[in-house]
């Protein structure tokens, strides 16, 4: 149930981000855009982030931790790139300044609402 819960909490700041930043826009209709972006997004930073991050601490710790919102922007760019030329998706972020505003509104929307649903663990 926890995964459910956090893939349709992505898919809910990929709509918001689509709907408040002018350049990310999505062809098709429905809800399955979102759905198969998160999916390509989770995967990503799943993989591809810890890696960036590694080869960035410098970067870090230069400027106290927020070189991660431009990681963010980085992999909301490529999430984008990987829908639409490989899966044929319709997600696009036209530039970087767009992937991080996007990305700025995906992670705030995703800790408020984690932070709403959290749920009880069963120890």
């Amino acid at each position: 149930m926890r995964l459910l819960t956090r893939w349709f909490i992505s898919g809910l700041s990929l709509f918001l981000a689509a709907w408040l930043v002018p350049g990310i826009t999505v062809a098709g209709e429905g809800w399955i855009v979102y759905a198969i972006m998160a999916v390509i997004l989770g995967l990503l930073n799943a993989i591809v982030r810890p890696i960036v991050k590694f080869f960035s601490i410098p970067a870090l710790i230069l400027t106290f931790g927020l070189f991660i919102l431009v990681i963010n922007a980085l992999m909301l760019w490529l999430a984008s790139s990987v829908a639409t030329n490989i899966f044929g998706v319709g997600f696009y972020v036209d530039s970087f300044k767009d992937a991080f505003w996007g990305s700025l509104i995906i992670t705030i929307v995703t800790a408020l609402l984690s932070g709403l649903v959290k749920e009880k663990d069963n120890d």
